[in-house]
C-alpha cells in the first residue's frame, strides 16, 4: 500500500485540444447533427422533480434515528445531489432554456442548487467554460491537480484518501489555479443558498441540514457516480486525454458519461448525445471507453502508474478570453 507512483509531473503535450478539429470533421461529414443542438424541453422538469424529490426526503428524515438518517444519506441523498451537480452541469451549457434566455439558465441553475446545500452554481459555469475553451490549460483548466495533489497523493492509501476528499479539492483549487473576482450572481447565489440551509435547519432541525450536506460531500467523494471525475480526464492510455463511459449510471447522470461526445458537442443537451455517438459512429467506436465507473475507481487506486499528476496539460497559445 505504499508504493509510490512514478510519475513525478503532468503529460505535457504542445498540440492543440482534439475536439475542435473533430467536431468540424463531424460536422462537415454529418450536418444533421446540428439539429441536435438546442435546448432540451425535458430537462427543466426534470429538475424540478428532483429539487421536488428531496424536499420530501428532507421532511421524511427530520423524525428518523440518526443511523437511518447516515444509511439514506449515503444510499439515497448522496446519489440525488450529485445528479443534482450534474444537472447544473447541463444548465451551465444552456440547455434548460437556451441561449437566449442565458439569465433564465443561471437562476435555474441557483434554483437547482437548492437541495445541494453548498452554493456553487454561479461559479460553477464561469469555470468550467474555461475547461472546454481551454482543456487541460496550464494556470486556466481547474479541473487539473495542483501539483501539491500530484506531489502528495502518490500512494494507494493516499490517493484512496484523496477521492474521499475530492469535493474539499474541486473547491479549493479555484482559488490556487485561477482565481476570479466574485461577481454579483456569485453572491446571490451564497446568500440564497445559505438562506434556504437555515430556513431549513429552522423548519425541521439539525437532521435534514446533515442529509443534505453529507449527501453532497459522500456522493462526489467515495461514490461509485463520482467516478466520472477520473474516468472523463485522466490518463490510462497514453495519447488520449477524455474518456467515455456507457454505462447505466448515465440514466442518473444525464449522460455525462457521453464526455467524448460532450467536449465535441457541449451545446448539444446530454439526452440526444446517443444520437451524435450513433450518427457518427466511426470517430467514437474506435476510442477507448468504459463501462464501469467502480472499476475505474479501482483501477485508479490500484495502479501505481496512475496519480493525480496522470492529466493531459498544455500551454495556452494567444489571448486568453475566461468567463
Amino acid at each position: 500500500m505504499g508504493n509510490r507512483v512514478a510519475r513525478e509531473d503532468y503529460e505535457w503535450v504542445y498540440t492543440d485540444q482534439p475536439h475542435a478539429d473533430r467536431r468540424k470533421e463531424i460536422l462537415a461529414k454529418y450536418p444533421e447533427i446540428k439539429s441536435l443542438m438546442g435546448p432540451d424541453p425535458r430537462l427543466k422538469w426534470i429538475v424540478c422533480m428532483m429539487v421536488a424529490v428531496q424536499f420530501l426526503a428532507f421532511y421524511l428524515v427530520k423524525d428518523l434515528d440518526w443511523k437511518w438518517v447516515l444509511f439514506w444519506t449515503y444510499a439515497f441523498g448522496s446519489c440525488i445531489n450529485h445528479s443534482m451537480t450534474l444537472a447544473i452541469h447541463e444548465i451551465s451549457h444552456n440547455t434548460a432554456f437556451g441561449n437566449n434566455r442565458a439569465k433564465w439558465n443561471r437562476w435555474f441553475a441557483i434554483f437547482a442548487n437548492l437541495p445541494i446545500g453548498l452554493p456553487y452554481s454561479a461559479s460553477f459555469k464561469r469555470y468550467h467554460l474555461d475547461h472546454h475553451r481551454y482543456l487541460g490549460g496550464d494556470g486556466v483548466d481547474v479541473d487539473i491537480p495542483t501539483n501539491f495533489e500530484g506531489w502528495f497523493f502518490c500512494t494507494r492509501i493516499r490517493k484512496f484518501i484523496w477521492i474521499i476528499l475530492q469535493p474539499l479539492f474541486y473547491a479549493a483549487r479555484p482559488l490556487c489555479i485561477n482565481p476570479k473576482p466574485i461577481t454579483q450572481l456569485e453572491i446571490i447565489n451564497v446568500v440564497i443558498q445559505f438562506s434556504f440551509n437555515i430556513v431549513l435547519y429552522w423548519l425541521w432541525g439539525a437532521k435534514p441540514v446533515v442529509y443534505m450536506m453529507a449527501g453532497s460531500m459522500l456522493g462526489m467523494g467515495l461514490h461509485p457516480i463520482s467516478g466520472h471525475f477520473i474516468a472523463e480526464h485522466y490518463m490510462f492510455l497514453k495519447g488520449h486525454e477524455t474518456y467515455s463511459y456507457y454505462g447505466s449510471l448515465n440514466l442518473l447522470t444525464f449522460n455525462v458519461g457521453y464526455h467524448n461526445e460532450h467536449h465535441d458537442f457541449p451545446s448539444i443537451p446530454g439526452r440526444r448525445l446517443p444520437l451524435v455517438k450513433k450518427i457518427a459512429a466511426e470517430y467514437y467506436d474506435d476510442l477507448p471507453c468504459y463501462t464501469s465507473w467502480v472499476k475505474v475507481l479501482y483501477d485508479f487506486i490500484m495502479d501505481d502508474e496512475l496519480s493525480p499528476y496522470s492529466r493531459v496539460k498544455r500551454k495556452i497559445k494567444g489571448d486568453i478570453k475566461l468567463e
